[in-house]
């Protein structure tokens, strides 16, 4: 496409928030960094997040229909978004030592986390590498005050990457930094 390098310009302009979604299935908990999180509606509050279909937690919360998001605080270290941004479920378990809770059978990561929203699934919409998950929430909580990670803060102060399975993803801005 010609126009890539425009087009991938403009889409680096949009703005994200950097959370972790999790879930769990036959006793196997998994989450994940994100950073496609948006709501759809006020009443009832629903919620849409995009998950790569290569992911275990895509798979975890197609087998469960729950999901949780935890909204990071800008002072989340790097190793702990590594944890859950560039290693894998299926090789560690990443809540071994991460502090978190048990809503129903929903992981909810505590650490690092300014608040949280638990969700049942009710729609999915499949969008070709990924798949939008739409969800009712059914609980939330403030845990503390502070300022939201956002993309740009991650990107820009703490020299983050993106990994490839991400929404963000663009081989052409990950290969100039």
């Amino acid at each position: 496409m010609e126009n890539l390098d425009k087009i991938f310009s403009s889409l680096n302009k949009l703005s994200y928030g950097l959370y972790i979604v999790a879930s769990s299935s036959d006793g196997k908990k998994n989450g994940q960094l994100v950073n496609t999180v948006f709501q759809l509606t006020p009443n009832p509050p629903r919620i849409a997040i995009c998950l790569n279909k290569e992911n275990l937690t895509h798979e975890i919360i197609n087998k469960s229909g729950f999901f949780s998001v935890s909204i990071l605080e800008e002072e989340t270290p790097l190793p702990f978004i590594g944890l859950f941004g560039f290693k894998s479920g299926r090789d560690i378990d990443k809540f071994e030592k991460t502090s978190h809770k048990m809503e129903g059978d929903c992981p909810i990561v505590t650490e690092n986390t300014l608040s949280y929203l638990n969700v049942k699934v009710v729609s999915k919409m499949d969008a070709d590498s990924h798949t939008l998950f739409m969800g009712q929430v059914i609980n939330g909580e403030v845990l503390k005050e502070g300022n939201r990670l956002t993309y740009d803060f991650y990107q820009k102060n703490k020299k983050g990457r993106t990994h490839k399975n991400a929404t963000t993803f663009n081989k052409i801005t990950e290969a100039n930094k």
